[in-house]
């Protein structure tokens, strides 16, 4: 969390979104796209063709609470495709809430790929094509601008673009 940088309770965070406070220095450490998810009982599972951005910002979405990282990206993905922000379903506080509730078939949603990787893998979730919005975005480590990053915090952003790396080579 930025708050835990700032405050200076946490010597490093990691973050995704486009918003970033002018304190914090960065550095990207992995590139995340977001998806779109149904249950498989939903109507959008069997679409042939991909979802347009237009219908992307018309449907009722379970998503992140407004102000989230996931919700930015959403918002300005679509607000830079020409359409409108989207109307909620539902706002839930995590992740882990909003996966459940799409799980159980309450409605779509635009997720982490990173979080419902396995869910599409096994089933659970079916991810939707979407054309016409760009739903990348960068997962960033912060720290205090001023402060030059030593010891575990240096080597936890390491590790991070390594293994982003390693998993990069291991697709391709």
């Amino acid at each position: 969390m930025p708050e835990l940088v700032e405050s200076g309770e946490a010597d490093i965070g990691f973050i995704e979104g486009p918003r970033l406070s002018r304190v914090m220095s960065t550095k990207q450490v992995a590139e995340d796209r977001l998806v779109v998810v149904v249950d498989p009982a939903h109507p959008w599972a069997r679409r042939r063709e991909p979802l347009s951005a237009r219908e992307l910002s018309r449907a009722p979405l379970v998503l992140r609470e407004s102000g989230s990282g996931t919700r930015q990206t959403l918002d300005r993905a679509l607000y830079l495709a020409g359409c409108e922000r989207v109307r909620p379903l539902v706002d839930l506080g995590s992740t882990a809430a909003v996966r459940g509730a799409v799980i159980a078939g309450t409605g779509p949603s635009v997720l982490s790929e990173l979080a419902v990787r396995g869910d599409i893998a096994e089933g659970r979730l079916i991810g939707v094509d979407v054309e016409g919005v760009d739903l990348t975005r960068d997962l960033r480590a912060v720290w205090p601008t001023g402060r030059r990053l030593v010891g575990p915090a240096a080597e936890l952003v390491t590790v991070a673009r390594r293994a982003v790396a390693g998993e990069r080579r291991g697709r391709g």
